[in-house]
C-alpha cells in the first residue's frame, strides 16, 4: 500500500478560494447557485496574483481598485470554464498526456465498472489510480471524491500527483455534466466504456435527447485507435457506430458476451471475448446488472491485453465499493443492504434482484431536492411493485420541502398499494421503523445515500451515516 500521498492544499490555478495561495491564478466561474465574481477580493487576500474573467463581465469599481492597487493581472477569455481546464492542465504539466487514461460513462453502473476495471488493471501489475463518485484513489491511498468528475483544477493536480507517485494507468468516471461544463476538455482517452443510458439529470438538461447528446461527447475525447466498448443490449447505444465493440447478454452480435450460471447468494458468471473465457464467482457483484458492469470492465481489460486468468482471479477476490450493495446481517435475523440507487433504472435493477432473495422486503427511500422531479413518481411506482413495506423519507432535500418531495413520490403509487406506505421525514427514525418491521429473513433496503455520510438540508451539509445507525443492530 502506498503511504503519505497527500493532495496539495494550494493549486496554481483554481476556481475555488479554498485552494488559492500565494501566486495562484483565480478563474471566475459563474455557478448554478453562486458567482465567482463575489470571491475575487477573497482570492486576492489569500495571495492570488491573476484573475481570469469572461470577456462580457464587468468588474465592480472596488474590485478594479483592489486589482490596480495590488498589481493584480486581469485576463479576459471567451469561456472561463474552458480556460480553467486549459490553464489547470498546463500548470500541472499536462499530466494526462503521460498516463494511460480510461473513461467510463453511462447512466448507471459507472462507479462499479470503473472500480472493477481499476482492480483488474492493478491485478495485472499496473500502478493505478481511480477517480469516481464513491472515492478517489492513488495506488492504496483513498481520497474523498468532491464530485463524480472533479473540477479541472482538482483533476489535473490529482493526475500530477499520480505521476509523482509512479502511477501509469488511471480510470476516470465521466459524468454528463463534466462533459457539458468542459471539466475534461484537455483529456484524451485510451479506452472508453459506455455502460447504458436512461432518464436522469433532467433538472440540468432540457430533454432526454440533450442529456444523451452530452453523454456522447465522451467519444470526442478518444485517442486515435482508442478502445471503445458500448452496451449492445441498450437501445440508445444501438445508434453508435458499428465499429464500436459491443458487450451484452441478450444480443448475439455483441463481441463480449456474458452468462449467469448461478445467482443465489453469489454471482457465478462467465464473460467471453473471442477465445478468452473469464469464469468467476463473487458474493458482492451479484445480480444481472452487475454482470453488465463486469462485462464492460472485463471486456476492456481483455481488449487491452490482460489475460483471462488474471481477470478471473481478480474478480473472485473483488471486495466491493462503499455504498454499492453493502450488506449487513442484523441481530434479529434480517439483512440490511445500503445502496446508492437513486433513479428509475437503478431502482428497477436492484429491486428486481433483491425481491428474489426474500419474501419480506422493506424499502426506505426518498428523492433528492432540486433534482429531476419527474422521476419521483416513477420511482414510487417501481418500489410499490416490489416492496412489502415502503418508508418514504428524506434524501438530500436541499431547499425543497421534504413533504412536497414525498407527495411527488406518492403520486406514482397506486391507491391499492398505499397501505404499504409509511411516511417518516427523519431518515434516522425511518430506518429505526424499518428495523422494527423486520423479522428473520427480511431484507431492509436503504436506497439513495450509499457511501454518503451527510444529508443536504438547505445549504447545510449535516453529518448523517446509515452505517452508524444500523451498527447498533449488527451481529
Amino acid at each position: 500500500m502506498s503511504e503519505n500521498i497527500v493532495m496539495p492544499s494550494v493549486f496554481p490555478v483554481t476556481c475555488h478560494t479554498d485552494f488559492v495561495g500565494k501566486g495562484s491564478t483565480f478563474v471566475v466561474i459563474k455557478g448554478m447557485k453562486t458567482d465567482g465574481l463575489l470571491f475575487i477580493k477573497q482570492a486576492i487576500a489569500k495571495g492570488a496574483t491573476c484573475i481570469v474573467i469572461q470577456d462580457d463581465v464587468l468588474l465592480a469599481a472596488d474590485v478594479i481598485n483592489v486589482c490596480a492597487t495590488k498589481g493584480i493581472t486581469i485576463k479576459k477569455v471567451r469561456n472561463t470554464r474552458i480556460a480553467l481546464a486549459q490553464l489547470s492542465a498546463a500548470s500541472a504539466g499536462f499530466p494526462a498526456q503521460k498516463l494511460t487514461m480510461f473513461g467510463v460513462t453511462g447512466t448507471k453502473g459507472k462507479t462499479t465498472t470503473a472500480a472493477v476495471l481499476n482492480h483488474l488493471l492493478n491485478s495485472a501489475g499496473y500502478d493505478t489510480a481511480l477517480l469516481s463518485t464513491a472515492f478517489n484513489k492513488i495506488k492504496g491511498t483513498i481520497f474523498k471524491a468532491p464530485l463524480t468528475t472533479a473540477q479541472p483544477d482538482y483533476l489535473h493536480q490529482f493526475l500530477k500527483l499520480c505521476l509523482d507517485n509512479g502511477v501509469t494507468h488511471c480510470v476516470v468516471e465521466v459524468a454528463a455534466q463534466a462533459l457539458s461544463l468542459h471539466r475534461i476538455d484537455t483529456l484524451q482517452l485510451d479506452g472508453i466504456i459506455f455502460t447504458n443510458f436512461a432518464r436522469e439529470h433532467l433538472e440540468f438538461y432540457s430533454s432526454l435527447e440533450s442529456y444523451f447528446d452530452a453523454k456522447k461527447q465522451i467519444f470526442s475525447h478518444a485517442k486515435p485507435n482508442a478502445l471503445i466498448l458500448v452496451n449492445g443490449d441498450d437501445a440508445w447505444c444501438s445508434t453508435f457506430p458499428t465499429q464500436y465493440i459491443r458487450f451484452g447478454i441478450d444480443n448475439a452480435a455483441s463481441a463480449v458476451q456474458g452468462q449467469i450460471s448461478n445467482n443465489t447468494g453469489c454471482l457465478q458468471a462467465t464473460v467471453r471475448y473471442k477465445q478468452y473465457s473469464v469464469i468467476y464467482t463473487n458474493k458482492i457483484l451479484i445480480a444481472k446488472y452487475n454482470l453488465y458492469n463486469c462485462m464492460a470492465a472485463v471486456g476492456m481489460a481483455l481488449l487491452y491485453g490482460i489475460s483471462d486468468q488474471v481477470c478471473a482471479k481478480a474478480l473472485n477476490i473483488f471486495d466491493g465499493i462503499p455504498g454499492r450493495f453493502e450488506t449487513y446481517s442484523l441481530q434479529n435475523g434480517s439483512t440490511c443492504i445500503i445502496d446508492s440507487a437513486h433513479n428509475p433504472i437503478s431502482f428497477e435493477a436492484i429491486l428486481s434482484s433483491v425481491q428474489a432473495m426474500t419474501n419480506h422486503l422493506i424499502v426506505v427511500f426518498g428523492a433528492g431536492g432540486e433534482r429531476d422531479a419527474g422521476r419521483r413518481p416513477i420511482m414510487g411506482s417501481i418500489v410499490s411493485h416490489f416492496a412489502h413495506h415502503i418508508i418514504l423519507t428524506s434524501d438530500n432535500p436541499r431547499s425543497e420541502d421534504p413533504h412536497a418531495i414525498i407527495n411527488n413520490i406518492i403520486e406514482g403509487i397506486q391507491h391499492n398499494d398505499r397501505s404499504k406506505v409509511l411516511i417518516e421525514v427523519d431518515r434516522a427514525i425511518a430506518i429505526q421503523k424499518a428495523y422494527a418491521l423486520s423479522k428473520p429473513g427480511s431484507i431492509i433496503l436503504l436506497l439513495g445515500k450509499g457511501h454518503e455520510e451527510y444529508q443536504l438540508v438547505g445549504n447545510v451539509k449535516q453529518p448523517f451515516s446509515e452505517k452508524a445507525i444500523i451498527a447498533q443492530w449488527q451481529k
